[in-house]
């Protein structure tokens, strides 16, 4: 429970609060009534016995108008200093400077009887005061006092007047049943109104709790959401409708004319044809950033009722950009591709080694130069089959290893020259091989045996792709200038067309009849794993006669351990 929440159900009297803090407050503003009423009330009591002294002359007078200044004073120090807070026991300090004051005070101008003025009526201020903004028990004892000094004050005028004391004692009576009565019914309407109030700010909490989870839903959905009104102003916008709406900047802040922008003009044709029909839309448009540059979304709009205004309607819109949906879904769909494809090498491995073995079995048999070619064949179409299979069930295994934060640190050059002397010796192709090392004393995060994998599979796919000639790989190791490890790999060949760029890291994607299309695909995985990022570009080589040679570069950057002292410029300064 808050605070505020305690004040409300202990009530307005007790501890002292500044009145800053009461603004807007039902209690605050009537504090701040009644102590403006007793202001008032004290500047007319001293106006009026001032006036008369002033006429008269009488010391008695005198002597009042003293008193009715000695109020004003005190009235007016707790007018600018005292506020209502929680409440507090039924006799408190608080009340010395409000009801007892106004009951002493008012009795004694009774007393006094100064001229012919009755100063009964002033009661009513201290009883609603100790009703309004004190506990029930407070009320009746406030009751009680005035009621006993109307008595004490009809008694005393019978005495002084000789005469009969009842139609005094029945005029005091009934006046102080009346006073009861403000009492007990202006609390428990004072009570009904904290109640209310109480009330009323859960409600306010509860609003502005459930406005504040809308906006954080709404900030955070992957969807674009726009809320228009009927003049096609756009009222809210969260940051991805606004990414939607512009190629590079955010759209301007909310609210802002839909129909500012001519690109935007499909999206306030379809808002208006959703108040022209008072029905929900949906559509495929574009969105036109530039003339050579348009965006295509999935809109569906619906209607509904603004809260601020009944009869108003506003018109909520849902953008969804159609690449991204289509991303999903291949991704989806490449997902299910992979389940399928582990299942079936996992059926294919037995038969494949099976047939394997019978071929070899069969090959110590043979003496005819022609079965020996078929069984040959054989040999090669098994092992190719056989790696297609162990890159397949290899996509699962990377899928389920742990992350690369856990791995132990490689140091990177020396990493690179026993891999590319391994597999220059397996494959006899040592001499199309350059290493270029320039990261001698960097440590990278990553696991030896996946950074063995990642390398092998961008040499064979450089072998595939580059001139046959020396030094047509070349294998470099440097830093970047944010201190990263770079580990790259080019050759010469030609330029890949622009689609098989685009789809260079996509699973079972070749450019080549014989190959997998999982090569890259696991490079860009492991990669992945331990934080690192690969890339391709086309780059410039100096050839071994000096001359520069284009050819197709990957380039992996890895996560280091340590930067150089040098390193001074942030990540995005790296060299891709």
């Amino acid at each position: 429970m808050t605070q505020a929440d305690s004040a409300l159900q202990a009530g307005p009297l007790g501890l002292r609060t500044s009145a800053p803090a009461l603004e807007g407050r039902a209690f605050g503003r009537l504090w701040q009534a009644f102590m403006t009423a007793r202001v008032a009330i004290a500047v007319t009591l001293l106006l009026v016995h001032a006036s008369m002294y002033a006429l008269s002359r009488v010391p008695a007078m005198a002597w009042v108008a003293v008193l009715c200044t000695a109020y004003l004073g005190v009235t007016l120090a707790e007018r600018l200093s005292a506020g209502p807070a929680q409440r507090g026991p039924s006799f408190s300090e608080h009340w010395i400077f409000t009801t007892i004051v106004d009951v002493l005070m008012f009795s004694v101008l009774e007393l006094l009887q100064v001229g012919s003025i009755s100063y009964t009526p002033l009661y009513a201020l201290p009883v609603l005061l100790s009703s309004v903004l004190g506990s029930l028990r407070l009320a009746v004892a406030t009751a009680a006092s005035v009621t006993l000094l109307l008595l004490f004050n009809a008694w005393r005028l019978g005495l002084n007047n000789s005469a009969d004391l009842t139609p005094q004692f029945f005029q005091a009576g009934l006046t102080g049943a009346a006073v009861f009565m403000l009492a007990l019914l202006v609390n428990q309407l004072a009570v009904r109104l904290a109640h209310e109030q109480q009330l009323a700010q859960r409600s306010e909490m509860a609003e502005q709790l459930q406005r504040r989870v809308n906006e954080l839903v709404i900030e955070t959905l992957g969807d674009g959401v726009l809320v228009v009104d009927a003049n096609g102003v756009v009222r809210v916008a969260n940051p991805t409708a606004r990414r939607l709406l512009g190629p590079g900047e955010c759209a301007p802040d909310t609210p802002f004319d839909l129909g500012a922008e001519t690109g935007w003009s499909a999206l306030h044709a379809l808002a208006a044809l959703t108040f022209e029909r008072d029905a929900n839309q949906r559509l495929d448009l574009k969105i036109h950033h530039a003339p050579e540059n348009a965006r295509t979304l999935h809109v569906q709009t619906r209607l509904t009722a603004a809260p601020a205004n009944a009869g108003e309607n506003l018109c909520v819109m849902f953008l969804q950009d159609l690449r991204e949906m289509e991303a999903r879904l291949r991704t989806e769909k490449l997902a299910a591709l992979g389940r399928m494809s582990t299942a079936v090498a996992h059926e294919i491995r037995n038969p494949l080694a099976a047939i394997a073995q019978a071929n070899e079995l069969l090959d110590e048999d043979l003496l005819d130069p022609a079965h020996k070619r078929l069984s040959l064949m054989v040999r090669e179409n098994a092992q190719r089959l056989g790696k297609i299979v162990d890159e397949v069930l290899d996509i699962a295994r990377v899928k389920s290893e742990p992350d690369g934060s856990f791995f132990a640190r490689v140091r990177l050059d020396e990493a690179i020259r026993s891999m590319c002397d391994e597999w220059a010796q397996q494959t006899g192709r040592a001499q199309r091989v350059q290493l270029e090392l320039g990261a001698s004393d960097l440590n990278v995060s990553f696991d030896p045996d996946h950074l063995r994998r990642v390398l092998i599979n961008l040499l064979d796919n450089a072998v595939r792709h580059s001139h046959p000639g020396l030094g047509s790989i070349r294998v470099q190791s440097s830093i970047s200038h944010a201190g990263r490890g770079i580990l790259t790999v080019w050759n010469a060949g030609e330029r890949l067309e622009m689609t098989v760029q685009q789809r260079l890291f996509e699973p079972f994607f070749s450019s080549q009849s014989r190959s997998s299309g999982l090569g890259l695909y696991i490079c860009r995985e492991l990669c992945e794993r331990h934080q690192a990022v690969i890339s391709y570009q086309r780059a410039l080589r100096s050839a071994m006669g000096g001359d520069s040679e284009e050819g197709n570069e990957f380039s992996v950057a890895f996560r280091s351990e340590r930067a150089p002292a040098s390193a001074t410029t942030a990540l995005q300064a790296e060299l891709y």
